[in-house]
């Protein structure tokens, strides 16, 4: 009995991340007309699956046994930003940069052996054309 509820529950989680895998990928639902194209289909799922499944056996190792979808809700909170500002000179700055992360990423990331800041703050300036200024006036007042 204690064998037939394990094989279940696995049974379960590879569903629920088929579920969530296919959804994230948008290959879900299947309307392939076409063999070679369900092959791919299969393919990726599969590839994807043990792509998720890899993760999950090693956050266990360290004792977090989340759901892949849980896993998914909480790394989304760590996003990369770019913030642009107005400089000089008629320059755009654009600084990109990521958010901190939370205390239950960084274990997921300790876990995983992952840098915490993956990227590193990049700066970008351009000079704006003095045309493309007068350009964007007009199509204001085109526009209203």
């Amino acid at each position: 009995m204690k064998t037939f509820w394990k094989i279940y529950v696995n049974l379960t989680r590879v569903e629920s991340s088929f579920r969530s895998m296919k959804s994230e990928l948008g290959i879900r639902p299947v309307h392939h007309q076409k063999e070679h194209r369900v092959d791919a289909h299969l393919f990726i799922t599969l590839l994807a699956y043990h792509v998720s499944h890899s993760i999950r056996y090693r956050l266990e190792k360290h004792g977090i046994k989340h759901s892949w979808e849980t896993i998914r809700k909480i790394l989304s909170g760590h996003v990369r930003v770019t913030t642009t500002m107005k400089g000089e000179e008629n320059q755009a700055i654009h600084i990109r940069k990521n958010s901190r992360s939370g205390s239950v990423q960084k274990k997921i990331y300790n876990a995983l052996d992952l840098r915490k800041l993956p990227g590193k703050i990049i700066k970008t300036v351009f000079k704006k054309k003095k045309n493309s200024a007068r350009r964007e006036l007009n199509l204001h007042f085109l526009n209203n």
